[in-house]
C-alpha cells in the first residue's frame, strides 16, 4: 500500500477536516478525496464520515488508525536508514523525557557531538512508554528515563537521583500554598508520598504531564511546585522562587536505557559520556 494513502489519512483524523489536511500537506481538496477513495477501495471499508462541520472517523477508521501510524513510522524510518547509510555516517539516537533534556543532556549533547564529527545525533524527546518501545523497535539507541518499564531486551541501570524541592512564589514565611498548587505527573510513587506529606493538596487546579511546562506556568502566574532542584538555582537565585522552608524533598531515580545486545562503539562511548554527566550532577547535589 502506498503509504502516502496512510498519512493523508493520518492528516485528516487529526485535523478533522479535509479541508484542512489538503491546506497542511498543500495538496488540493480533490487530491485528498482521491486518496482516500482509493485507501477504502483498497480496505473495503470507509474510513470517515463527512459532515458540514468536519469529517470522523468510522468504526473501521479507528481501527486502522494504529496501523496507519505503524505504517507511516516504519516507512521514515527504512527511508531515513537508508539515507543514512549512502551518507556513510553512523546514527545515534537518544531519547528522554523533557525535563532531562533540560540542562543535563543539552549540556551533555553540546560537550559530545563535537567529540565525534563522523556521527550524526538525532535527539528525541517523550516520556517513557514512547522511548522504551523506540529502544526495543531499534528506533532509538537509548533513553534516559524516570519510571521505565522493564523489557527482556531492555538493559536499565541506575544513572542519579534528581531532588524534588518544593517551591513556592509566595513570599518567604507567607502561606506558600496560596498562589495554587501546581501538580506535575513525577510518577505513582510521587503521587502516593505527595499525598501522604501533603493531603490538603489532593485536588490541584492544575494538572501538567511534564515539569518544565509546570515551572513555566508557576514562573509566568505564581503557585507552588515539586520541581528537581538543578533546575530551580537561577530562580531561586534571583528571587523569584523560594524553597519552603521545612518542606520535604522527594528522590526520584533517573535511569539510562538501552538494548542489552547489538551495542555500536559509538553508543558505548555516549553511554560513558552520559554517565560522567550524571557523576556530575550527583557531586553538585550531594
Amino acid at each position: 500500500m502506498d503509504t502516502e494513502l496512510a498519512r493523508t489519512f493520518l492528516t485528516i483524523a487529526e485535523t478533522g477536516s479535509f479541508v484542512a489536511a489538503s491546506e497542511r500537506l498543500h495538496v488540493t481538496q480533490s487530491t485528498v478525496s482521491a486518496r482516500i477513495r482509493r485507501l477504502e477501495e483498497w480496505l473495503g471499508a470507509g474510513m470517515f464520515v463527512r459532515e458540514r462541520n468536519g469529517s470522523t472517523l468510522t468504526p473501521a477508521g479507528r481501527r486502522f488508525l494504529r496501523h496507519a501510524a505503524l505504517l507511516t513510522r516504519v516507512a521514515e524510518q527504512a527511508r531515513r536508514e537508508i539515507r543514512e547509510s549512502l551518507e556513510a555516517r553512523t546514527l545515534l539516537t537518544i531519547g528522554a523525557r523533557p525535563g532531562l533534556w533540560e540542562d543535563f543532556l543539552c549540556r551533555w549533547l553540546g560537550e559530545f557531538a563535537p567529540r565525534v564529527p563522523d556521527v550524526r545525533v538525532r535527539a528525541l524527546m517523550g516520556h517513557e512508554e514512547a522511548i522504551v518501545q523506540a529502544i526495543v523497535e531499534g528506533e532509538a539507541d537509548a533513553g534516559i528515563l524516570y519510571v521505565p518499564s522493564p523489557r527482556p531486551s531492555l538493559a536499565i541501570e541506575f544513572l542519579f537521583e534528581e531532588v524534588l524541592v518544593l517551591v513556592s512564589t509566595a513570599p518567604p514565611g507567607g502561606n506558600w500554598s496560596a498562589p495554587g498548587y501546581v501538580d506535575v505527573d513525577w510518577g505513582p510513587h510521587f503521587l502516593a508520598w505527595r499525598s501522604r506529606m501533603h493531603p490538603q493538596l489532593d485536588a490541584p487546579a492544575i494538572t501538567v504531564n511534564t515539569g518544565w511546562l509546570g515551572l513555566t506556568h508557576l514562573l509566568a502566574h505564581g503557585g507552588c511546585g515539586y520541581f528537581p532542584r538543578r533546575l530551580l538555582r537561577r530562580y531561586l537565585a534571583e528571587g523569584r522562587i523560594h524553597c519552603v522552608a521545612g518542606a520535604p524533598t522527594f528522590r526520584l531515580p533517573a535511569y539510562l536505557c538501552h538494548a542489552t545486545a547489538g551495542g555500536t562503539t559509538v553508543l558505548t562511548e555516549a553511554l560513558e559520556a552520559i554517565r560522567d554527566a550524571a557523576r556530575g550532577i550527583e557531586d553538585v547535589d550531594a
